[in-house]
This record gives C-alpha cells, structure tokens and sequence, in this order.
C-alpha cells in the first residue's frame, strides 16, 4: 500500500513544479514587458505553454470579452474584432464571442459569467437593436458592475441615444431598469469609437478598436506589482 502511494506523490510534486516554472515564465514575460524588452517577453511568454501540465490546457481564459446584439454586428464588426485581436496578438489574447467561444453543452450563462469575471477589457457594440436583447442589457450591467475597463464602440447610434426604450423598460423590474441606466451612464461618459455604416470604413474602425484593446492590456501587464517582482527576485 505505502509503494503504491508514492508514485501519486511524486506525480503530485511533478505537477506542483511545472505549475512554478509556469508562473515563474509569465512573470518574468510581464517584467520583460515592463522594460520593454521585446524579444526576451516573447521568449518567455513561450516557454510558459511549454511548461503548462498538460491538464491545464483544457481551462479557457479570456482576456477580453465581446458585448454585442447577433444580428446586427455578429458577423460585422464582432467577428472582425475576434479576429483582429488573435491577430495582432498572435494568439495570445484570448476574446469571449459567444459562437467561437461557447461549444455544445456548455452552460449559457455560467460562459457568460465566466468570460466577464476573466476579462481585462469589454468591448460593447452598442446598435440599434441592442436594446431588444435581455442578454446584451444584462452583459453591460455586469460588466460595469465589475468595475471592467470599458471600450464602446457605436455602431450606428449615437451615445445620447443610449437611453432603454419605454416599452422594453416595461418588461423589467425597477432594479432591473436601474441597472442598465446605469450601466448606459458609465457607457455614455467613457471614451469610445462611433461607426456610420452608411458612411464608415469598416476596416479602420476594427483596426482603431483591436489597437485600443491591445494598448490596454499592455498597459495592465507593464504594472507588475511589488509582490510579484519580489517572487522573481527570489527565483
């Protein structure tokens, strides 16, 4: 029984080990960074898939999360984006779209839920039918309730047009209302990208929105905190 025992311990350690050299790859990837060190990050960056367990792989992480209404921007400027963004970053950022995202069997909303709490930046396509849709409202509301940084862009609708229609508000509770006002507020008063798509290049507005994006996630990775820098110093 006890030799029995002590390969499972070992198999243990071994993983223990591999998830240390992980973290360790990606720490020093963010300092590179952080000195703008390049070709060392991306060195780095590397060698952390190398070293995942293998059973890790299986877990989805998401860097960013797309908010829009399907049949409007699903095969526009969302898509566009997703792809953008795993272009730029060749790979390494990861973008919650429901359709590339989501497989058969998966829970809708616990997806959903999962991508907001992972992401570092939300992208909301706000359009004209945005409103009719109960996952859009709620998707915003959450992630503004999570304090996310926030990139709106507006296709087709003005930001003072970021008001819920009277009939829909009808439909929801008052707490559901206050939500999503608020959740508009925040979006209304944030910087973002307008789009005419009567008038608008389509191409630049994807370009302007993966750049911003990306510069964002820069920005959270250049600030390595104290107590990471200090884990480094130690390996």
């Amino acid at each position: 029984m006890a030799s029995s025992a002590l390969p499972q311990q070992r198999s243990s350690a071994a993983i223990s080990d591999d998830d240390d050299r992980a973290i360790a790859s990606r720490l020093t990837a963010s300092l590179e960074v952080a000195t703008g060190n390049a070709e060392l990050a991306a060195r780095w960056a590397g060698r952390v898939d190398d070293e995942r367990p293998a059973s890790s792989s299986l877990k989805k992480e998401y860097d960013v999360f797309i908010n829009h209404r399907g049949v409007d921007t699903k095969h526009t400027v969302a898509r566009l984006l997703y792809d953008r963004l795993d272009h730029l970053s060749a790979g390494r950022v990861r973008s919650f779209l429901d359709n590339k995202s989501m497989r058969p069997g998966d829970r809708l909303q616990e997806s959903i839920d999962e991508g907001i709490r992972q992401c570092k930046v939300a992208v909301a396509i706000f359009s004209q039918r945005y409103f009719d849709s109960d996952y859009c409202l709620r998707e915003l509301a959450s992630i503004v309730e999570a304090r996310k940084v926030l990139i709106p862009i507006f296709y087709g609708i003005k930001p003072s047009e970021l008001v819920l229609p009277q009939e829909v508000a009808d439909l929801y509770t008052s707490q559901d209302v206050k939500r999503f006002s608020l959740a508009f507020q925040e979006a209304k008063s944030t910087v973002g990208l307008t789009y005419d798509p009567a008038t608008g290049d389509l191409a630049d507005l994807v370009l302007k929105a993966a750049n911003a994006v990306m510069e964002r996630i820069q920005e959270m990775e250049q600030r390595v905190p104290r107590r990471q820098q200090m884990i480094i110093s130690r390996l």
